[in-house]
C-alpha cells in the first residue's frame, strides 16, 4: 500500500493505491474559494494552508480505508515541478512520516504523475499512445512507449493552455479557477461567432498569446452593454481556438510517431470541447484530471524508492527538470 502525498500548487491531496493500481481512498481539499479574491493563487498563502491541512487531510485518507501507518509499504510524494513552498511542506510531511516508519520515500514528478492516472483502476491504459498533457502550468506531447517514462514532442512557448483558459475566463469577468466557468458559458455560445486565431508555429508546439490578445481586444471594442450580451459567444469563439490547437497539434504528433491511440490527461482533459473534439482518444477520469495524490502514488509504482534515512536531504524543485 502506498501512501500519496501532493501539494505543488493549492489543493492538499493525499491518496491510498496498491500496487496493483486500485484506489482505495482519495482527499482532495482545495483552496480555490481561499484564492478567488485574489484572482489566482497565492503561493505564500497557499504554503500557509498546506501546512494547516497536510495532517488532517493524511489522516482523513487512512481514516476512509480504514488503515493505519502501520498497514503502509511506501511514502510518495511530488517533489517537483510546483510552488516551491508548496511542495516543501508536502514533502517535509512525507520525510517525517516514512522517517517515523522506517519506511522507504518515492520523490515523484508532478508531470509523470499526470500520466500515470492513466494507470490507475479496472480501465488502465497500456503504452505505447501519444499523450497530451494540458494543465494550468504545462502544455505536452509527449510520446510513452513504456509505463514510468516518456520523451517530449512538443510544448507551448508561452502559456500553457490551462493557464490561456484562466486568463480568457478573467478578461470576460468570470470566477476563479476560470476555466470551468469559461467552458460553462461557452455552451450557450455560438464557437463561429468570432474567428480568433490558431498560431502557426513550427513543430509541434504550441503558442497561446496571439489569441489571448485577440480576446483582449475583441473585449475592449465592445461596449460594457454589448459584451455582457456577447459574453457567451466570445466565451465559445476563445475556446473553439484553444481546443483547434489543441487536437490540430495532438492529432499531427500521434500521426508523425506511428502511434494510434491518443490519451489525455491534465486539468484541461476535463473540458467539454475537448473532449467532443478529440473523440477518439482516451481521457483521464474527470476526478483525476485537476491535482490528485491517487497519480502520485500510482507513478510511485515505476519509480526506484529512496531508502530509509537517505531521502532526508531531498529538496523540491520548481521547473520541469526535462
Amino acid at each position: 500500500m502506498i501512501l500519496g502525498i501532493e501539494t505543488s500548487c493549492d489543493e492538499t491531496a493525499a491518496a491510498l493505491v496498491d500496487t496493483g493500481g486500485r484506489v482505495h481512498a482519495s482527499v482532495v481539499s482545495s483552496q480555490a474559494d481561499l484564492h478567488s479574491r485574489f484572482g489566482g493563487v497565492v503561493p505564500e498563502i497557499a504554503s500557509r494552508r498546506h501546512l494547516e491541512l497536510v495532517g488532517p487531510v493524511v489522516r482523513a485518507t487512512l481514516d476512509e480505508a480504514r488503515l493505519s501507518l502501520d498497514d503502509l509499504s511506501s511514502i510518495a510524494v511530488t517533489q517537483g515541478p510546483g510552488l516551491v513552498g508548496a511542495l516543501l511542506v508536502g514533502l517535509s510531511a512525507a520525510k517525517g512520516l516514512a522517517w517515523s516508519r522506517r519506511l522507504p520515500l518515492t520523490p515523484v514528478d508532478h508531470l509523470h504523475g499526470h500520466v500515470a492516472s492513466l494507470y490507475l483502476g479496472p480501465d488502465q491504459v497500456e503504452p505505447p499512445f501519444c499523450c497530451l498533457l494540458a494543465s494550468g502550468g504545462h502544455t505536452l506531447l509527449l510520446d510513452i512507449r513504456r509505463r514510468g517514462s516518456f520523451d517530449v514532442v512538443g510544448s507551448t512557448i508561452d502559456d500553457a493552455a490551462g493557464e490561456a483558459f484562466d486568463k480568457g475566463a478573467r478578461l470576460l469577468g468570470l470566477g476563479y479557477p476560470g476555466g470551468a466557468e469559461l467552458d460553462r458559458l461557452a455552451r450557450a455560445g455560438d464557437p463561429d461567432a468570432f474567428a480568433f486565431p490558431v498560431a502557426r508555429v513550427s513543430g509541434l508546439d504550441f503558442s497561446f498569446s496571439g489569441v489571448k490578445t485577440a480576446l483582449l481586444y475583441a473585449v475592449r471594442g465592445l461596449g460594457a452593454g454589448e459584451l455582457h450580451g456577447r459574453r457567451a459567444d466570445l466565451a465559445a469563439s476563445y475556446q473553439h481556438a484553444l481546443v483547434r490547437a489543441l487536437v490540430e497539434r495532438t492529432r499531427a504528433a500521434a500521426a508523425g510517431l506511428g502511434l494510434t491511440r491518443i490519451a489525455v490527461v491534465g486539468g484541461v482533459a476535463a473540458n467539454s470541447g475537448l473532449r467532443a473534439a478529440l473523440a477518439e482518444a482516451v481521457f483521464a477520469p474527470p476526478d483525476l484530471c485537476t491535482d490528485n495524490a491517487a497519480m502520485i502514488a500510482s507513478a510511485a509504482r515505476y519509480v526506484l524508492p529512496v531508502p530509509y534515512p537517505e531521502y532526508l536531504g531531498l529538496d523540491a524543485y520548481a521547473a520541469a527538470t526535462g
